[in-house]
Formats: structure tokens, sequence, C-alpha cells
């Protein structure tokens, strides 16, 4: 069986930092291009950033500069760094996995990241 299974998420004041982590299994990770999206409230779902198997990443525009993407093989995980947040990045985060060449993809069960003062 698969699971996506996310941490890190949490309150933070704006300008602040936190690191996401997607710990997955049931899948070989190595060959799984690996993302992260978000959902504000009353928003539809939008792509933050990936990274294919081989360790080329995307980023969104919007997003670039400040939100990174990392994966450790050997630990099943992939990573969201997001440093300089806004009250605008606040949103459920998911964790994606996606085997190239193939439809079928899962998600994780999302973490809420609260940026507030």
């Amino acid at each position: 069986q698969v699971q996506l299974v996310e941490s890190g998420g949490g309150l933070v004041q704006p300008g602040g930092s936190l690191r996401l982590s997607c710990a997955a299994s049931g899948i070989i990770f190595s060959r799984y291009t690996m993302g992260w999206y978000r959902q504000a409230p009353g928003t539809q779902r939008e792509l933050v950033t990936f990274i294919t198997s081989g360790g080329s990443i995307t980023y969104v525009d919007s997003m670039k500069g400040r939100f990174t993407i990392s994966r450790d093989n050997a630990k099943n995980t992939v990573y969201l760094p997001m440093n300089s947040l806004k009250r605008e990045d606040t949103a459920v985060y998911y964790c994606n996995s996606k085997l190239p060449g193939v439809s079928l993809g899962y998600w994780g069960q999302g973490t809420q990241v609260t940026v507030s003062s």
C-alpha cells in the first residue's frame, strides 16, 4: 500500500520559516517525481514545486526564491523548506508522487501552514 505522510506544518509569524517533510512508503521512491502543492481557503489547489527522479527542480514563479525542494532517496523523504513566509502562504500543503509516463499518482493527507501575527 502507498502512503505519503506529511509533517512540519504549524503556526508561524510573517517573515518566519518552516520546513515540511513528506515520508513515502509503498513505492520505489527514487523512481518518482515528488511535488508539493497547496490549497488556500476558497481557492483551487496549486503547484508549489517539484523535483524529478534525476534531481531536476521546477519552481512556480510566485514562490521561487522563498521556497525550495530537496529529496533524500535513502530516507524516502522529500522536503520543502519555506522562508520569508507571508500571510498569503497560509494553506494546506500536500505532498504528491508521480511516476513519469504513467497516469497514476498519489497524494498525502495535507499539513496546515498558518502565517499570522
